[in-house]
């Protein structure tokens, strides 16, 4: 097996570990509580989840879905979270290498999908995350493979400048909510780390994904599709992490058609 395999194989492991540590922010991070403090511990009977009942993926199967103590069934979300921060991991190291900019991308990534998650049980995307999310990407905008400084700065304006925009504009027109201010905080954080270059793709991935889920759910509820909300964070992510590994290309394929 070839060295950059090996590292692939490494990186999905250390983002599957991580998608572990993922999976716990998303259930207590909504609720207040302390990421860190108590140790991990089933949901249902409270018994300590023991090292070798919480290897990501692995104890899942070992233990055919269910907890070693009171049999109750663990949802399947748990190693899918898993699973995709492994694949985002091993994704970056195979298309962007090793490097400081790999480690960035992999914070950003790992916390698209915390926030992804959260927005799906909750409708909210945590300003703990996003905030700081921001600063971490201008701050990544000074690493080598990034977008400049003064890209990501217009990206912070215009992807949050943008949505504010169509939010405002929703509210006057429809006298209704719209997206939250959650979502605007989200792009914001997003042109920080990939710069304005990334807010074309971002929004086009995220606006057809979303309208066609939108639609897809609310004909299969039976409820007029107005009416059936769906949470815009995750095709933010969606689109933000399709850039992330075919922006380029679907840019210069874009482009090559004229």
């Amino acid at each position: 097996m070839s060295v950059e395999y090996q590292i692939t194989i490494l990186a999905f492991a250390f983002g599957a570990v991580l998608g572990s540590f993922a999976n716990v922010v998303i259930c207590r991070l909504p609720k207040g509580e302390s990421i860190v403090h108590p140790g991990s511990r089933c949901p249902e009977c409270g018994t300590p989840i023991r090292w070798y009942d919480n290897i990501p993926i692995l104890s899942y199967l070992f233990l055919r879905a269910r907890c070693r103590s009171c049999q109750t069934h663990i949802s399947i979300r748990y190693p899918l979270v898993e699973a995709l921060t492994g694949l985002l991991f091993a994704g970056l190291v195979w298309k962007v290498g090793i490097g400081a900019a790999t480690l960035a991308l992999a914070i950003f990534c790992w916390a698209l999908v915390v926030i992804t998650f959260i927005d799906i049980d909750h409708r909210i995307i945590p300003d703990v995350i996003s905030l700081p999310g921001i600063v971490i990407g201008f701050a990544a905008s000074f690493l080598h493979g990034f977008p400049r400084p003064a890209d990501s700065l217009i990206g912070i304006a215009a992807g949050g400048g943008f949505l504010f925009l169509i939010l405002f504009a929703y509210e006057k027109i429809m006298k209704d909510d719209g997206m939250g201010m959650g979502d605007v905080k989200l792009l914001a954080m997003i042109g920080a780390f990939l710069g304005w270059q990334a807010l074309p793709v971002t929004i086009l991935v995220a606006s057809i994904t979303g309208t066609l889920a939108g639609v897809g759910f609310a004909l299969a509820k039976g409820e007029p599709v107005r009416k059936f909300p769906v949470p815009f964070g995750p095709f933010l992510g969606l689109g933000a992490v399709v850039h992330v590994f075919f922006g380029v290309e679907m840019i210069l394929w874009y482009l090559g058609k004229f």
